[in-house]
């Protein structure tokens, strides 16, 4: 009997495993960058993992961000009031708790090095200014409001016009603009050509595995080179090595989906939210530690073992919290919600669906 497509099994399940696998990928590439950029950082020299990192870099961030609008417009056309409680009020809930959280972390040390007052202003700051690692999530709320505005719109237009921006690449010095021209393409690609996409996954599926991973390695080659010769960050050429370092990932994903890597791959992407917002809390820490241990020695080690204790960290923290009355770390309680309007179809007492 013929297996159910990836298309068709999207419409009766309620998540594709390959997109969870693709975000599990993405969130970890996210944390080995941090994780190996301290440790180098600390000291003061390239580790074995630096060229691996620069070689994600073309399709490390830009896959995410696709991924995130990928199945907007299933939800695109819900009155304001329920868009943006799912699409802005949720990670602006998680923006500021974890903003606070990491500066209260942090606090001690920043109020003895600056003093209190610069250490309060840096805080106030974040509200405007992203903070850290965070500036993914008060990105992407922005990017749903500026697609839900411009819905209206053709795709193609907003499409083209958004690679434009891309390639334009503005240097304002503006953190929110420059990262706004450079980032919206992706995210606005995964929404308008999200059929294009899924059935682009639903074709790999149907390929041989060993056609596939023959094709991979290709790519892997090509992106390397590109990176080493400095092309694939060139304006222009970088978009190409983007969409192809993201078809990439979605092939590798669609790859691996059913076997051990891609489960433990799966989970992470399911709570991805999860492991984005924790796992400096325990990468850091980790990195400190095993740093004063070796004296520096093993570096490389070192950066791997600082992304493990970040991602498995971040994961466990979610899994013991979740429940409990320390949920509200990693779940939005049902006060900092938007009420449904009475007669909106929505009951006031259940939270709208994200």
């Amino acid at each position: 009997m013929r297996r159910p497509t990836l298309i068709a099994r999207a419409a009766s399940e309620p998540r594709l495993a390959w997109v969870d696998v693709a975000k599990g990928l993405c969130i970890v590439l996210v944390v080995l960058m941090h994780a190996t950029l301290g440790v180098e950082k600390a000291t003061g020299s390239e580790t074995a993992l630096n060229a691996f990192i620069e070689w994600a870099r073309p399709f490390r961030m830009p896959d995410f961000f696709l991924i995130s609008g990928l199945f907007l417009a299933a939800r695109i056309a819900r009155p304001w009031r329920s868009y943006l409680d799912t699409k802005v009020v949720h990670f602006a809930y998680f923006y500021v708790l974890w903003l606070s959280i990491q500066f209260g972390l942090k606090a001690p040390g920043m109020i003895a090095e600056h003093g209190a007052a610069a250490t309060l202003t840096d805080y106030l700051t974040g509200f405007v200014v992203p903070f850290g690692t965070l500036w993914f999530i008060y990105l992407l709320a922005i990017y749903f409001v500026v697609t839900k505005l411009l819905e209206p719109a053709p795709k193609w237009l907003v499409l083209a016009g958004a690679a434009l921006l891309h390639v334009l690449a503005p240097e304002s010095g503006v953190f929110l603009v420059d990262e706004f021209a450079n980032r919206f393409v992706f995210f606005y690609a995964g929404y308008a050509l999200a059929p294009v996409v899924l059935k682009a996954a639903d074709r790999v599926s149907t390929v041989p595995h060993l056609a596939v991973a023959g094709a991979l390695l290709v790519w892997a080659g090509l992106n390397a080179a590109a990176v080493h010769a400095g092309l694939a960050f060139v304006p222009g050429a970088d978009l190409a090595f983007s969409i192809a370092g993201i078809a990439a990932v979605i092939a590798f994903s669609v790859l691996i989906v059913e076997r051990l890597p891609g489960r433990v791959l799966s989970y992470c992407g399911q709570n991805s939210i999860a492991v984005y917002l924790a796992f400096t809390v325990f990468m850091g820490p980790a990195r400190i530690v095993l740093l004063k241990l070796t004296g520096g020695e093993m570096a490389t080690s070192i950066a791997l073992a600082s992304t493990l204790a970040g991602v498995a960290g971040a994961l466990l923290l979610a899994w013991l919290v979740k429940g409990t009355w320390a949920g509200f770390l990693f779940t939005r309680p049902q006060m900092f919600r938007l009420a449904a309007r009475r007669g909106s179809g929505v009951p006031q007492s259940q939270p709208t669906a994200a």
